[in-house]
C-alpha cells in the first residue's frame, strides 16, 4: 500500500491506497465520492472524466498514486466554478440529461471546450464530445448547451470565464504527469470510439483521437488510422473478439459429399435467406447479407475469404461488412468441422465469433439473439439438405432474414416452457 496525498475538491486527502489502483476506485472506494461514475472502465466512454489541475482526464485509466500532489475535481467539486455554474444552467434549459450517469464526464469535458475553444462551432463541438458516450440524449441538447454558453462568452464575456481562460493558456507544466495504464483491453476497446489529438492535459483527455489514445496507453507513438473498409477482416488471420456461439447440425449425407457442398459459395449462400454473392475471385467473395428486424432493415456488404482444411474436415469463413444505412460494421469468423456420425449422416459443428459496432451494435450481446443466431443455424441445415437432394432455389431472389418472426417464436418458446415448468 502507498500513502497518496492529493486535493480533491478543495481537500487536502491523504489516505491508502496499492499501486495498482486506479483513480476512480480511489474517489469511490476510498473517499465516497460516487458522482464520478464508471461505465467502460477502458477509457472509451468518458463516464469516469473528472478534471486534474483543471483539465479532463479519465480516472478509470489514470493510476491515483500517479496523482501525488494533483488538484482533483469531481463533480461534487464544481459549486464554486463560475463556468460549471453557467454550463449546468445551459444542461437544464436545453434538456441536455435524462439519465444523468453520463453527465458528470459531459460537463467536464463541455468545461476544456469553452476554455479551449472559444469560437468553435457545432461541427467542432461535435467532434470534441466524440469521447463522451450518452445513450439516452441523442446528443442534440448537449450540443446545444455548450453552443449556448460558447455563444453567451463571445456577447457578454464572464470576467471570471476569461481569468480562467488565461490561467490555462499560461499555465507552465507543473511537474511530471500522471502516468497513465490502461487496461489490457484498452487498445482494442478505445480503437473503436471516436475522440482528438493529446493537449497538454494529464492522463488521457477526453479530447484526443481514439487511436492515438491507445497508442499513448501502450506507450508507442501514435500513427495514422487508416479507414475501415468493408474486406478489413477478410484476410485477417488472427481469431478476432467478440460473441461466440456455438451449434451443430446433421445433413443426411456421406461426409465427403457434404464437404464437397460446403466448399461450393455461391451454393452456401443460397442456403441462407437474404444472403447473395456478387463476384468471386478463388477462395474470396464479395456480396450482401440483408437482415430486417421489424421497421428495420440493413444490408452488410463485405467481402469474406474460406481457408479449407481437407485432411482434418475443417474450414474458416473470415469476414467483414458495413451496412451503408446505419454505418455498422460487422466482423467475425465462422469456423465448421465436419463430422461423419455414419456412412449417410455427417454433423456439422459450427463455432462463430463475430462482432458488431455501430447503431446495430445493441443487439448483439443478448441471450436471445444466440438462440436466434441457434435457430437461423438449424434452418440453414435444413436447406443444405434440401439443395443437397436437388432442390434448387437459385431462382429465387434473395430475401431478408426474417429476424422479427423468428424472434417472436423464439420468445413465446421461452414463455410456453416457463409457464409449463410451472404447472
Amino acid at each position: 500500500m502507498n500513502t497518496v496525498r492529493l486535493h480533491v475538491n478543495g481537500r487536502e486527502i491523504s489516505a491508502e491506497a496499492e499501486p495498482r489502483t486506479h483513480l476512480g476506485d480511489f474517489l469511490r472506494d476510498e473517499l465516497r465520492l460516487t458522482g464520478t461514475h464508471l461505465g467502460c472502465e477502458h477509457g472509451v466512454c468518458g463516464a469516469c472524466t473528472v478534471l486534474i489541475d483543471g483539465q479532463p482526464v479519465r480516472s478509470c485509466i489514470t493510476f491515483a498514486v500517479a496523482c501525488e500532489g494533483r488538484d482533483v475535481t469531481t463533480v461534487e467539486g464544481y459549486d464554486d466554478d463560475r463556468l460549471m455554474q453557467l454550463l449546468r444552467a445551459a444542461f437544464t434549459r436545453h434538456h441536455a440529461l435524462q439519465c444523468g450517469f453520463c453527465t458528470p464526464g459531459m460537463l467536464a469535458t463541455a468545461r476544456d471546450i469553452v476554455l479551449r475553444l472559444p469560437q468553435a462551432d457545432e461541427a467542432r463541438v461535435r467532434l470534441e464530445l466524440a469521447g463522451n458516450l450518452c445513450r439516452c440524449t441523442g446528443y442534440q441538447g448537449i450540443v446545444n448547451a455548450v453552443l449556448d454558453v460558447l455563444q453567451q462568452q463571445r456577447d457578454e464575456p464572464d470576467a471570471e470565464v476569461l481569468r480562467l481562460r488565461e490561467n490555462l493558456r499560461s499555465a507552465p507544466e507543473a511537474g511530471p504527469r500522471p502516468r497513465v495504464v490502461a487496461r489490457a483491453e484498452a487498445a482494442d476497446a478505445v480503437a473503436s470510439a471516436q475522440v482528438q489529438a493529446p493537449s497538454a492535459s494529464v492522463g488521457i483527455p477526453v479530447t484526443t483521437s481514439a487511436i492515438g489514445a491507445a497508442h499513448q496507453m501502450v506507450g508507442q507513438a501514435p500513427a495514422s488510422a487508416p479507414a475501415a473498409s468493408p474486406s478489413a477482416g477478410a484476410s485477417a488471420g488472427a481469431k478476432p473478439k467478440g460473441n461466440q456461439i456455438e451449434a451443430a447440425f446433421d445433413v443426411p449425407f456421406p461426409l465427403d459429399d457434404v464437404w464437397r457442398f460446403m466448399g461450393d459459395l455461391p451454393a452456401v449462400a443460397s442456403c441462407l435467406p437474404g444472403a447473395s454473392i456478387e463476384s468471386q475471385e478463388g477462395d474470396k467473395v464479395k456480396g450482401r447479407i440483408a437482415v430486417k428486424f421489424g421497421p428495420m432493415a440493413a444490408a452488410f456488404a463485405g467481402a469474406a475469404r474460406l481457408e479449407r482444411n481437407d485432411a482434418t474436415k475443417e474450414a474458416v469463413l473470415r469476414g467483414a461488412g458495413q451496412d451503408t444505412l446505419s454505418q455498422s460494421r460487422a466482423q467475425g469468423d465462422i469456423a465448421y468441422r465436419l463430422e461423419g456420425i455414419s456412412a449417410d449422416n455427417t454433423r456439422v459443428h459450427v463455432d462463430m465469433v463475430y462482432s458488431l459496432q455501430g447503431p446495430l451494435a445493441q443487439f448483439s450481446r443478448s441471450g436471445l439473439v444466440k438462440d436466434f443466431v441457434r435457430r437461423m443455424v438449424a434452418d440453414f441445415g435444413r436447406q443444405v439438405t434440401v439443395r443437397m437432394r436437388g432442390g434448387d432455389g437459385a431462382t429465387e431472389p434473395p430475401r431478408p432474414i426474417p429476424m422479427a418472426r423468428m424472434v417472436w417464436e423464439l420468445l413465446w418458446g421461452r414463455l410456453r416452457s416457463l409457464f409449463g415448468a410451472r404447472r
